[in-house]
């Protein structure tokens, strides 16, 4: 029980340590607090406010389980002597003094928490992917000079621990799943390989800043299986000559930015080149691309083109940054064709088997 001392010296009791805690709204935090291994019976709590008007928050003698009450919940680990208190969808006036306290008879044993919860950080949401395709994810965080340790979750069971000690961030890699930490930008990009409609779930990016809490982000992966697109598209094309390039994408995409990246070897996306409007070519360096709305088709071409040319990846950008791969292309280069040699057909750089056009003011091309 908390009891009121009108003494200046106790005018909070029982408090043996404090913390402070970053969080960000729409999010969540995870707070730690440890107790004295003679009170594991006790009620552990969590209360907002200043002590002599702390309101609880969650309370509850539940062990080794976790115990939910609205955004809140607790979990009393009896093993390790040390409770974690979770809140998710944070809010801006979610700032304000808490306490992690122990309910016992006399004064409570409690842990000072003092949250600040900002708006800066991005809250990543709901992503679409599609079956056979990849994903990238993009989550901002505001904490630049800190050196976190990160876990990408689907369950309590399925993470994987993400550690940067280097200046130099690097991908990490386990089995379908890549991370990137860009500690100096506060980015964390999260890539999905060869994904499949089992791949649909909740997932947590989690920031453990101290022992003593972390942030994290939660977010809805949604795969679907679009029969509107293909997977893959194999290409043929002569060393130094061009091949052309035809993608379809989903019609709940048509408003989206679309994108041709270029992947070299363990680098996901070496190089991109983009295009925001519709019916307008895009040139960049040796791409052309030509997004057609009303056809849901991306249409380019690549020209001088060499070895290092054997994958690129059509896709699609959400307003939120990331990008869905749709189709994989892969291009088989071939020595160049000697000048006594027949020119090859033009139609043989063409993937698709159905006949369609897409015309701009300058130029019309056919798809074959």
């Amino acid at each position: 029980m908390k009891i009121i001392w009108t003494f200046t010296l106790l005018m909070i009791p029982g408090v043996v340590s404090s913390m402070s805690v970053t969080g960000y709204s729409g999010g969540g935090v995870m707070i730690t607090c440890k107790y004295d291994k003679r009170y594991t019976d006790n009620k552990k709590y969590f209360c907002k406010g200043q002590w002599s008007q702390c309101t609880d928050q969650i309370k509850t003698d539940i062990k080794d389980k976790w115990f939910d009450a609205g955004r809140f919940s607790l979990y009393d680990d009896t093993s390790s002597s040390v409770f974690t208190v979770t809140i998710r969808d944070l809010r801006e006036d979610d700032s304000d003094t808490y306490y992690c306290g122990v309910d016992k008879y006399g004064i409570d044993s409690s842990t000072e928490v003092n949250l600040k919860v900002l708006t800066a950080g991005q809250q990543i949401g709901t992503v679409r992917g599609y079956s056979g395709g990849n994903v990238l994810i993009n989550y901002k965080y505001e904490m630049k000079n800190t050196n976190p340790v990160i876990e990408v979750c689907k369950t309590a069971d399925q993470c994987f621990t993400v550690i940067n000690t280097n200046r130099r961030a690097e991908w990490k890699h386990d089995r379908r799943f890549s991370v990137y930490n860009d500690r100096s930008a506060g980015l964390l990009l999260l890539f999905i390989r060869d994904l499949n409609e089992n791949d649909s779930g909740e997932y947590k990016i989690i920031v453990k800043v101290s022992e003593d809490y972390s942030f994290f982000s939660e977010f809805n992966l949604d795969i679907k299986k679009e029969d509107c697109c293909v997977k893959s598209i194999s290409l043929s094309a002569s060393a130094g000559g061009s091949v052309n390039i035809s993608c379809k994408y989903p019609q709940s995409h048509i408003h989206d930015v679309k994108f041709l990246c270029w992947r070299s070897g363990a680098d996901l996306c070496a190089k991109e080149t983009s295009v925001k409007e519709s019916r307008r070519w895009r040139d960049e360096g040796k791409i052309r691309l030509y997004d057609d709305r009303e056809q849901q088709l991306l249409t380019g071409s690549i020209s001088h083109v060499t070895e290092e040319d054997s994958e690129y990846w059509c896709g699609v950008q959400s307003d939120q940054g990331h990008k869905i791969f749709i189709t994989r292309v892969l291009i088989n280069v071939t020595e160049a064709t000697s000048p006594s040699s027949p020119p090859p057909s033009s139609s043989s750089s063409f993937s698709s088997s159905s006949v369609s056009s897409v015309e701009s003011p300058q130029q019309r091309m056919c798809i074959k």
